[in-house]
């Protein structure tokens, strides 16, 4: 064939998996049905050994790779991590990705129908862990017949969930892949998480959990807690960069209390973009599901927490990243290390931030690729 190659997009189909059951949560309180939506990249070897499973951070979805369909103009949230030859290879792994319990992209959350009411489950949904969150993601691993993920990866609140399969299932996985992540939030984070859910709270359409019927829903406390905590995911130095005290369509100040500054203007946007797709109920609970990871707090000691794990680690931190340290990473290693785990670290270089773990593909693919392939030469 003659002329410019024209490169395809490849679909992918989000799917819908239905837990018929009642799950415990770790608040006591049962509950179910329960939908899970996911996607999957890759085939399912015939061993079913070939699993990865990754997790979406906090406001993220199922849709982690490829497109949803040919008029999709934004691919997934990790399309650069996960394809052939990708950090994720789909010529060699299975690849799945679900949408977090409480969720508001498939999976049943707040915004969902509560069977028994025919209405929204609003303020009705339980608070739930992230404990419960992998208790949902076993479950669809069992409906795939998965006995041992080959590895389970996520960045941020992705990562504490991967942190905590290796401790509730450690003989269900045998790498862990953690990255840009915290065994536990500290009190500033708490904070930037407790303001967020204040400026949702306090906004007089929230009506107590109950807008889903309503005209007017709490889209400027959602948006607030969006600018919030998007301030979290950048550091001085990408702000610096990005914006500097660059006006916005203007060379002069305006005296007023309208936007004057490109950093204003941009979170604005941010905070608008996001009120378009993410639901003010399931930021709640999400935030709040962050807030009370603390396996250290749970099992008396990190130690303790760690120390029935069979996954070999690799954990990658950023320099720049403020709100999850590399400090927070490095007590991970040394605890794992103390017990003689099997767990490699490395701290990348980046302006970006927090967010360098959906920025920084190029180096984080090799750091993964050679990860991934060591383990398969000590499987083989």
């Amino acid at each position: 064939m003659c002329g410019k190659k024209i490169k395809m997009k490849t679909i992918v189909e989000t799917k819908f998996y239905n837990i018929n059951k009642k799950i415990k949560f770790e608040s006591g309180a049962e509950f179910g049905p329960i939908t899970v939506a996911y996607e999957t990249y890759g085939k399912l070897n015939e061993k079913k050994d070939n699993a990865i499973l990754v997790i979406h951070a906090l406001t993220g979805n199922a849709h982690a790779a490829f497109y949803n369909s040919e008029q999709d103009k934004k691919p997934g949230w990790w399309d650069d991590m996960i394809g052939s030859d990708k950090a994720f290879d789909t010529d060699k792994y299975f690849i799945i990705s679900t949408n977090i319990l409480g969720g508001c992209s498939g999976t049943t959350g707040p915004s969902s129908i509560n069977p028994e009411t025919n209405k929204p489950y609003a303020l009705n949904f339980p608070v739930f862990t992230i404990e419960d969150t992998i208790k949902v993601q076993k479950e669809l691993l069992d409906y795939f017949g998965i006995e041992k993920l080959y590895a389970v990866a996520g960045g941020s609140m992705g990562g504490m969930q991967a942190m905590q399969f290796a401790i509730s299932y450690p003989d269900k996985v045998e790498s862990v892949i953690l990255i840009a992540t915290t065994s536990r939030l500290s009190p500033q984070a708490i904070a930037f998480n407790a303001v967020g859910r204040n400026s949702i709270i306090s906004d007089p359409n929230w009506n107590n959990g109950d807008y889903y019927d309503k005209d007017l829903k709490p889209d400027r406390g959602l948006s607030n807690a969006r600018m919030i905590g998007h301030i979290t995911y950048l550091c001085e130095e990408a702000m610096y960069n990005k914006f500097g005290r660059r006006l916005q369509d203007k060379d002069k100040y305006d005296f007023n209390f309208d936007i004057d500054f490109q950093v204003e203007s941009y979170l604005a946007h941010q905070g608008q973009v996001f009120v378009d797709r993410f639901d003010a109920n399931s930021y709640l609970y999400i935030t709040k599901a962050v807030d009370y990871f603390d396996p250290a707090e749970k099992y008396g000691s990190l130690s303790n927490a760690f120390k029935d794990v069979n996954a070999k680690f690799l954990v990658i931190s950023f320099d720049t990243d403020w709100l999850f340290p590399s400090s927070q990473s490095k007590e991970i290693v040394k605890t794992l290390m103390n017990l003689d785990k099997d767990v490699s670290y490395c701290e990348i270089k980046s302006p970006c931030g927090h967010d360098a773990f959906l920025l920084e593909f190029e180096i984080q693919t090799k750091i993964i690729k050679s990860f991934l392939n060591k383990q398969e030469g000590k499987r083989a």
